[in-house]
C-alpha cells in the first residue's frame, strides 16, 4: 500500500518543515542538486550516503564567499581519468617554443612508440623516451599534450603518483591563453634537474605585478613584475618551501596532488603531499579551498587583476629537455658534463614520466540569497532528520 495513512501523514511532516525553512536556504540549480526519489528533491545529493555525518553538519564547510559576498559552491566541470583520459587533448608536434633538445611527437606515434598509455589499473603514463641512444646533436623524442576545452576561473586538483626529474629534464604542468602573452600562463608544477622545489611563475603582458605581503607559504623567487618583456621572460615567481615539492622526494612518498584555483579573489596554488591531501578532495565532495592551509604561492588581486590578464586557458603537459631553462642552468646544477651529452644516453631518463591519477576541474555555482552559516545548518539539519523520521516510519510500518 504506497499511500497508507502514515506516509501521507510523513510526508506532510516532511514538507512541513522544509517550508518552515525555505526562507533561510539559498535556492540551487538542477546542475548542483539533482532528483533523487519523489523526496529527494527536499534534499542535497551530498547527503545521500552520508547519514552517519548528520551530527557533524558538514554541509556548513562546503559554501565559500566570491569577493561581491555571494556564496558559492565548487561544482565539477570536467573530469580527465582513466581510459578516456586522453580523448579530450590533442598531442603538440611542433617545434619546442622554450628550445629544448627534444621531438615532441604525435598523437600516434607517441602511442606506438609506449610514450602516452594508460595502464590496466587506469594510471595514465606520458613519459620521455628512455631506449633510444641519439647522435651527437639529436633530439630526444617525448610528449606535449594540450586541453580541447580552454577555461576563463576554476579550480584544478590534479592527483599523481610521479612527476618527471632528473638532469637535463624539464616538465611543467601548466595553463595558457591563445595569444601569449596576452591572455597569461600559469606554470602550477615546474622544475628542472634535480631540484627538490617546485615552483610557481605567472607570465603576462605589461601591467601585473606580484605582491610580495600577499597570503602564501612560499619564497619569492626574485623578479615581482611579471611581464614577459621584464627579466627575460622569468616572469613572477614563487619557490615552494617543501623539498617534497618536486622532484625524487615528491615521487618518493607516492606523490600527491597539486591545486590551483583562479577566481576574482586571484590565483592560488598549493601542493599536498599524499597524506596530507584534503578530506575534501579525496571523499569526492565539494571541495573548499577556505579551509585548507594557506596556498604555497598566490598572485593577489591587488597588483594583478586575474581576469583582465589570464583568459582562455587551455591545460597542458609536457616534458623537454636542456633548452632555455634546463640547457642555461645546467652548469650550476650539479649534474655531470653537458646537458648536450646528458640528453645522448636514455638510461638518463628513468624518471622523465608523467604517472597521474586524475586531473579535475571545478567551476563556481552561485547560491541565490545570503544566510548565516548556523541558519545553514540549522536548516539543512532539520530536514535531514525530518526525512530519516519519515523513512524509519515507512520501514516500520511496512509501507
Amino acid at each position: 500500500m504506497c499511500c497508507g495513512p502514515k506516509f501521507l501523514f510523513c510526508l506532510l511532516a516532511l514538507v512541513s518543515s522544509a517550508a518552515l525553512h525555505t526562507a533561510a536556504l539559498p535556492s540551487f540549480s538542477d546542475d548542483t542538486f539533482g532528483l533523487r526519489s519523489r523526496l529527494s528533491s527536499l534534499i542535497p545529493r551530498r547527503w545521500e550516503t552520508r547519514w552517519s555525518n548528520v551530527g557533524k553538519r558538514q554541509a556548513s564547510s562546503t559554501f565559500e564567499t566570491d569577493a561581491n559576498g555571494s556564496e558559492f559552491l565548487w561544482v565539477i566541470q570536467d573530469t580527465y581519468e582513466g581510459q578516456s583520459f586522453f580523448d579530450r587533448w590533442s598531442f603538440f608536434n611542433l617545434a619546442d617554443p622554450t628550445h629544448g633538445t627534444v621531438e615532441f611527437v604525435d598523437r600516434q606515434t607517441a602511442f606506438n612508440s609506449g610514450l602516452a598509455y594508460v595502464t590496466d589499473d587506469n594510471i595514465v603514463v606520458m613519459k620521455g623516451d628512455n631506449t633510444t641512444w641519439l647522435p651527437e646533436g639529436g633530439v630526444r623524442p617525448s610528449v606535449r599534450i594540450t586541453s580541447n576545452t580552454s577555461y576563463n576561473t576554476g579550480l584544478f586538483i590534479l592527483d599523481l603518483n610521479h612527476a618527471p626529474w632528473g638532469c637535463g629534464v624539464w616538465p611543467a604542468f601548466w595553463t595558457v591563453g591563445p595569444n601569449w602573452p596576452q591572455g597569461g600562463e600559469i606554470d602550477i608544477l615546474e622544475g628542472v634537474h634535480n631540484n627538490e622545489n617546485n615552483q610557481v611563475t605567472w607570465h603576462t603582458g605589461p601591467g601585473c605585478t606580484l605582491t610580495p605581503n600577499a597570503s602564501f607559504s612560499g619564497s619569492l623567487a626574485g623578479n615581482l613584475d611579471c611581464d614577459v618583456t621584464s627579466g627575460n621572460n622569468a616572469g613572477c615567481g614563487i619557490i615552494e618551501w617543501s623539498r617534497a615539492s618536486y622532484g625524487p622526494y615528491f615521487d618518493a612518498q607516492q606523490g600527491g596532488v597539486f591545486a590551483m584555483k583562479w577566481d576574482d579573489l586571484g590565483i592560488s596554488v598549493w601542493s599536498f603531499y599524499r597524506q596530507a591531501i584534503p578530506e575534501d578532495i579525496t571523499n569526492g565532495q565539494s571541495p573548499n579551498p577556505s579551509t585548507w592551509i594557506e596556498p604555497v604561492a598566490q598572485l593577489s588581486p591587488s597588483g594583478c587583476d586575474p581576469l583582465k590578464y589570464f583568459y582562455n586557458h587551455s591545460v597542458i603537459f609536457d616534458i623537454t629537455f636542456c633548452g632555455d631553462w634546463a640547457g642555461n642552468s645546467y652548469a650550476t646544477s650539479d649534474c655531470p658534463g653537458t646537458c648536450a651529452e646528458r640528453v645522448m644516453d636514455p638510461s638518463n631518463f628513468v624518471n622523465a614520466s608523467w604517472s597521474i591519477n586524475s586531473l579535475k576541474v571545478y567551476q563556481k555555482i552561485s547560491l541565490t540569497g545570503k544566510i548565516s552559516s548556523a541558519e545553514r545548518t540549522i536548516a539543512l539539519d532539520a530536514r535531514v532528520i525530518s526525512l530519516i523520521a519519515c523513512l524509519l516510519v515507512i520501514s516500520f510500518a511496512g509501507l
